[in-house]
């Protein structure tokens, strides 16, 4: 049945499905190649799952809260004839984070070599050298995984098929915690050379030891917070969008990408409303987009992603403290609480969907960096427990369970933030089933496809579609993955296989 469009195609329109990082990306990306940019999202502000909210005078920042390689927005603006310091101001942050276990023992992440070797010779002096050699493993995996890989496209076999023998050479094959394993004894050790595939959703027992390269990529970057959260960048990225002619309409949810003889055509809503276009981006989840907005789907067929491996749910606690600006003055932005179970916790989050007694805990106190979180004197947290997604054979029924996880989180949050309940003003918690209805999150999965050797690059759903002439994806379920570099970098290749818009080429021509 062909679809009734309100208004004919121009051959210089673009819509881009979603307004998360990736999509305003690609939207301040095809403005910048003179397309007319309209862009539509469900919810009712931008930044998809780096939005926020703001609850009692608290802001809570609902999703990335660490900005790695801020090059990429550099980039971004730039290719946009923008200056992002002008924009966005970024902090960097000194320490990173700081890791602790239940014996009492801390670890604290910086990007000072010197002072890293020595946090290791503090906590094992038996695994400095060993861990001398994870440096170097890892500066020669960011070399071949990140500068090589992550902004080119990677939609033809022949792109990851070249890069094979030297993933051979890097050993591609272990895992990130066998790496680690290789390298160190201390099991405290292990665990914090090894964690950090679960901030894109991956377990560390199993996905590929390239991401070894994400200890170089913080030496050599940094680690930042933006002033006003990632929502500050998603607001500076939609005001660059609007500044170059673009729309952001919010609110609105699409039913449909709308395929006609084998090429995109437009989309429409769920309110019916049909708009054309001969190209659209789509920045909803990978899932989303070929089991529910495009029909009859050859390749991404639902049979086939329901055989993919998703990313572990999150449950979130959000919640405002009152009068404790001044307290606990040990706890700083970023605390890493590991739980007394490291490869157990993993297998019953990823493997057996189980939800387990005891947990890991990431906790964000941005107060100590932008006080504008919460009201003066106060504090904003939120407290991230990753659990099983709900795809797996018995999922999670939350209805049952929030309340009683919250409890057990409570307690595990008492040996960092002792007497915090008396403080509590305001919370909210998210679940995986919000995951599932506020982002249309296949599973509720907080990251999209786990991105395991086998369901990265090549083998990831690709940012030029196989299903559609015209239909592009862009975000943590497509190449190259989940992070903040990851979907903004999902742009850029974007940028580099649309062509300008044709009334801009004729425009270049004519000057030529």
């Amino acid at each position: 049945m062909l679809t009734h469009f309100t208004s004919p195609p121009d051959s210089n329109s673009a819509l881009v499905v979603g307004a998360g990082l990736g999509g305003l990306a690609a939207a301040m990306r095809l403005g910048a190649k003179g397309y007319a940019v309209t862009v539509l999202d469900k919810l009712d502000r931008v930044g998809g799952r780096g939005s926020s909210v703001l609850q009692s005078g608290y802001r809570f920042d609902l999703g990335p809260t660490i900005v790695t390689v801020p090059q990429v927005f550099e980039t971004l603006w730039a290719d946009c004839g923008r200056d992002f310091r002008k924009d966005v101001d970024l902090k960097p942050l000194d320490p990173f984070y700081e890791i602790r276990w239940p014996d009492g023992s801390k670890f604290t992440a910086c990007g000072d070599t010197d002072r890293m070797v020595a946090e290791v010779g503090r906590l094992s002096p038996r695994d400095v050298k060993g861990y001398k050699r994870f440096l170097k493993d890892s500066e020669r995996r960011y070399a071949v995984g990140f500068e090589g890989m992550v902004a080119e496209p990677m939609h033809k076999a022949w792109s990851t098929i070249k890069v094979l023998p030297e993933f051979a050479k890097l050993r591609a094959d272990r895992s990130i915690l066998g790496l680690a394993k290789a390298r160190v004894k201390d099991p405290r050790l292990q665990m914090a050379l090894s964690f950090h595939p679960l901030f894109i959703g991956g377990d560390p027992m199993n996905v590929t030891s390239m991401y070894a390269l994400v200890s170089h990529l913080e030496k050599e970057y940094g680690v930042h917070y933006a002033v006003g959260g990632v929502q500050a960048i998603a607001d500076a990225m939609a005001s660059v969008i609007r500044s170059q002619g673009g729309v952001i309409r919010l609110g609105e949810q699409i039913d449909e990408i709308v395929v006609e003889d084998g090429a995109a055509k437009g989309v429409r809503t769920t309110n019916g409303e049909a708009l054309a276009a001969p190209l659209v981006v789509s920045n909803a989840d990978a899932g989303h987009t070929y089991k529910e907005m495009i029909k009859k789907p050859k390749r991404w067929t639902g049979a086939k992603l329901d055989r993919k491996r998703w990313s572990m749910g999150l449950f979130v606690w959000y919640f405002g403290t009152k009068g404790t600006a001044d307290k606990w003055e040990d706890v700083g932005h970023h605390t890493i609480m590991s739980g007394p179970r490291y490869q157990g916790l993993l297998r019953d989050v990823f493997i057996k969907g189980r939800l387990a007694d005891d947990m890991s805990l990431y906790v964000h106190r941005p107060a100590v960096t932008d006080p504008t979180v919460a009201p003066k004197g106060d504090d904003t947290f939120y407290a991230l427990s990753p659990v099983p997604h709900l795809g797996h054979a018995n999922p999670v029924d939350w209805g049952k369970e929030r309340d009683l996880y919250k409890a057990k989180v409570a307690d595990v949050l008492e040996g960092l933030i002792p007497g915090f309940r008396d403080h509590l003003t305001t919370e909210l918690i998210y679940t995986p089933e919000d995951f599932r209805d506020r982002y249309l999150s296949p599973h509720g999965a907080g990251f999209s496809l786990e991105p395991r050797i086998l369901q990265s690059a090549y083998f990831r759903p690709h940012n030029v579609s196989e299903e559609a002439k015209g239909l592009y994806l862009v975000g943590a379920g497509t190449h190259p993955g989940a992070g903040l570099p990851g979907v903004v970098s999902s742009a850029e290749v974007l940028g580099k296989l649309v062509p300008d818009a044709p009334e801009q080429r004729d425009i270049r021509m004519a000057a030529e």
